[in-house]
């Protein structure tokens, strides 16, 4: 079986670069929450990786907790109908959460998610993404701390999938068409 890297189109953001842009966010957030302990809310599978490096990157009592939700599936797009596959393990009323996403597309799960947390009754809730795809989405929310905004292209790597794989990767990059369009020829 060839190496994963072969199906990657172009690397898109370094590990560098994530590392460096995940270091602002966990000052800026530190900043934020002065004096507060929010409690993260990361959205698996794909926000894990994101989730544990930005943890480290903040300066504040955190708690960790996660959310797992499904609106993909094996596609390439969301289809926009969301489904809990993990919920939370503690009661969140009156806490301030940070949603920790990987990617914001469309919107619609995020806001599934975020309408869903809301209506437990915590003191605040705030999204934090690492990318942000320069498209127009589906339903207005806003985004509070944004690591990336990236082109509407496929990308996977660090925490991002394509059929459970390519997580692994210590970069996002572009994974070529053929790998998830393998009949489709290109002219």
């Amino acid at each position: 079986m060839p190496p994963i890297r072969n199906d990657i189109a172009h690397v898109l953001i370094s590990e560098r670069d994530l590392q460096r842009r995940i270091g602002e966010l966990g000052r800026e957030i530190s900043v934020d929450y002065r004096n507060r302990a929010p409690l993260l809310v990361c959205v698996l599978k794909g926000a894990a990786m994101f989730m544990v490096d930005l943890a480290r990157a903040i300066d504040l009592p955190i708690a960790i907790d996660f959310l797992a939700v499904s609106s993909y599936g094996a596609s390439t797009q969301s289809s926009g109908v969301v489904r809990i596959l993990k919920d939370l393990d503690q009661a969140i009323d009156g806490r301030d959460i940070l949603v920790v996403e990987d990617i914001v597309d469309t919107g619609l799960t995020l806001r599934y998610i975020v309408d869903n947390l809301r209506d437990r009754g915590p003191a605040s809730v705030r999204i934090c993404t690492l990318l942000l795809k320069l498209k127009q989405r589906e339903c207005a929310i806003v985004i509070d701390y944004v690591g990336f905004e990236i082109p509407d292209e496929f990308v996977v790597g660090y925490g991002l999938d394509y059929a459970e794989i390519y997580r692994n990767l210590p970069f996002v990059g572009v994974l070529r068409p053929e790998v998830y369009r393998p009949n489709q020829v290109e002219n």
